[in-house]
């Protein structure tokens, strides 16, 4: 049975008519597939979402994390092969940012289009930050997860939950922190990017430089908040989404 047939990677909430393009969610640090279920089910029917599951998590959670961005990318473009019948558009948030974009960059490499590259709350891959959140302990490392408000309040007041994520968002930031970005080709793919203008991870001029990695149309938009933005701003970017992709608005 491949991961095609039995989910543990892919999650498709929602499944579309045939034709309808497909946008891959990848989740920030720590994040887990259903977190984008809200976002499935708003751009449904008229986009297909596939949700990533990385290992060590939720019911991957006795799976080993993936250490790296660069291994972890190799694996979702290779689980997503079944799913590479028509071009796929990419969002991702935070680690998902990058990782979307790695997973984009062997995707082109191969020679097969991508349609779209939606990075959110996440600097330009080339611009590189000395960040070691990862070697703090738990307490440290739980300070910088509330700070970004990124993992939902019962899950950091119930110390089983806490300790079953934990390992997860220490392997995320060691990931997220020691990416190095290795010079390539650009991208041909429109890229958009999503920024919240107070987020303590990325400058507006960080996120603009992202139009740096592609030769097609750049879009930036600038939102009021810190690094998960996207909670309170998530109409404006669902209708930037279902725009770019069918060219029809939702909500």
């Amino acid at each position: 049975m491949t991961d095609h047939d039995n989910g543990l990677w892919v999650r498709r909430f929602h499944p579309a008519p045939a034709g309808a393009p497909r946008l891959v969610c990848l989740p920030h640090a720590g994040g887990s597939a259903s977190f984008f279920f809200p976002v499935s089910r708003a751009l449904s029917p008229g986009v297909e979402v596939l949700s990533v599951q990385y290992p060590g998590r939720q019911d991957r959670r006795h799976e080993p994390c993936v250490p790296t961005i660069g291994e972890l990318a190799r694996q979702v473009a290779d689980v997503l092969r079944p799913w590479r019948d028509r071009p796929l558009a990419f969002f991702g948030h935070s680690m998902g940012a990058t990782l979307g974009f790695e997973v984009a960059r062997l995707i082109e490499a191969e020679g097969q289009a991508v349609a779209h590259l939606f990075p959110s709350g996440r600097r330009a891959p080339s611009c590189h930050r000395h960040e070691t959140v990862h070697l703090l302990d738990d307490d440290g490392l739980l300070a910088d997860v509330k700070k970004l408000s990124g993992t939902n309040s019962a899950v950091l007041g119930d110390p089983d939950m806490l300790r079953a994520a934990l390992p997860a968002i220490r392997s995320d930031y060691r990931a997220a922190e020691t990416y190095t970005y290795a010079d390539g080709p650009k991208l041909s793919c429109p890229v958009t990017v999503f920024t919240g203008d107070a987020d303590p991870k990325t400058t507006v001029d960080e996120a603009k430089a992202w139009a740096a990695h592609t030769t097609g149309a750049f879009d930036l938009h600038v939102f009021g908040g810190g690094h998960f933005f996207l909670a309170s701003h998530q109409p404006a970017i669902l209708r930037t989404l279902s725009t770019a992709l069918t060219g029809a608005t939702v909500g």
